[in-house]
């Protein structure tokens, strides 16, 4: 069995003879300023093996302990131009309850004014349209009668009466109109169009009834 060597600042046990004085003297030297070993087991991590990862440093813009995250808004996108509305047709119209539309189509709206294109050329039909329907929403009236002609056969219907729907779905046009249908046989039949306008708002109406006022 081997032999347990002996702890630092102990001179080694004496031989047979003993040690001499000299080399007691010389062993001082050596282990002078030694200290023995800690023989305490060396201290563990108590998160080591614990499977416990060490937090993790906190990113740019997290919340502290014990407070909710704010939530950061996405950018609003920008605001791209509004869709048109919705083309109007004969009888058809997005904006026009199922029963307002049976109604027009029935010609029981009274009819509060009407023009008569008839005879006039395209370019001067679509302007006195534009201008009447402006005026007589202004002057608050509900529904009007456009007539067109009925046309002949060598005009396959007629200009006016293919055109006339046509301007109603455009600008500035569009914007006053709910809906058109055919006439009634009293009013014109295929030749004339019931015009159903929006109600104008009301700086309008008033602007367009002090213009109608005569100065005293």
């Amino acid at each position: 069995m081997a032999r347990k060597p002996p702890e630092s600042g102990t001179p080694p046990a004496a031989g047979p003879g003993g040690l001499s004085p000299e080399d007691r003297d010389l062993w001082r030297r050596v282990t002078h300023g030694l200290r023995p070993l800690d023989k305490r087991p060396p201290r563990k991590d108590s998160r080591e093996g614990s499977g416990a990862q060490p937090p993790a440093e906190s990113a740019e813009g997290a919340a502290p302990p014990g407070r909710k995250p704010r939530l950061r808004r996405a950018p609003a996108a920008a605001a791209g131009p509004a869709p048109p509305p919705p083309e109007l047709e004969h009888g058809r119209s997005a904006g026009l309850d199922r029963r307002s539309a049976l109604r027009l189509r029935r010609g029981q709206y009274p009819i509060d004014a009407r023009i008569d294109l008839h005879g006039l050329t395209q370019a001067a039909a679509e302007r006195a349209l534009a201008a009447f329907l402006a005026e007589a929403q202004a002057a608050g009236r509900r529904c009007v009668l456009v007539i067109t002609g009925k046309g002949t056969t060598t005009e396959g219907g007629g200009v006016l009466r293919r055109e006339v729907p046509r301007w109603l779905n455009q600008a500035p046009n569009r914007a006053r109109v709910l809906g058109f249908d055919h006439a009634l046989p009293r009013d014109g039949g295929l030749g004339a169009l019931y015009v159903l306008l929006r109600r104008a708002a009301r700086g309008a109406e008033s602007g367009g009834a002090d213009k109608r006022r005569t100065p005293r």
